[in-house]
């Protein structure tokens, strides 16, 4: 009878040494992959980061660029109606002759 516990301890003991191993395998797998995860978050945040500051840049080329399109609106406005002007007294002196 104590034959028998001896080899079913030893059994328990072989059993228990082989879930220790898998276990050990289990965390070093899962501490490489939480390694990859997070060299993949900190990849991920350098990357938005850099989107983000290239849609800053983004954006102020554009606010330059309307600026300048409105700029240039105003200034055509304003010779269109000083080239009607000029239209017009020329019109006017031709009319007078």
């Amino acid at each position: 009878d104590a034959n028998r516990q001896i080899s079913e301890y030893k059994f328990k003991l072989s059993k228990a040494e082989q879930d220790i191993t898998t276990l050990e395998q289990n965390i070093g797998r899962l501490e490489g992959q939480v390694a990859r995860y997070k060299n993949a978050a900190e990849n991920a945040e350098k990357v938005e980061d850099e989107l983000k500051a290239e849609k800053r840049k983004l954006q102020r080329e554009l606010r330059t660029a309307l600026d300048k399109i409105e700029e240039m609106e105003m200034t055509n406005n304003h010779l269109m109606k000083r080239l009607e002007k000029m239209k017009a007294n020329r019109t006017a002196l031709l009319s007078q002759q």
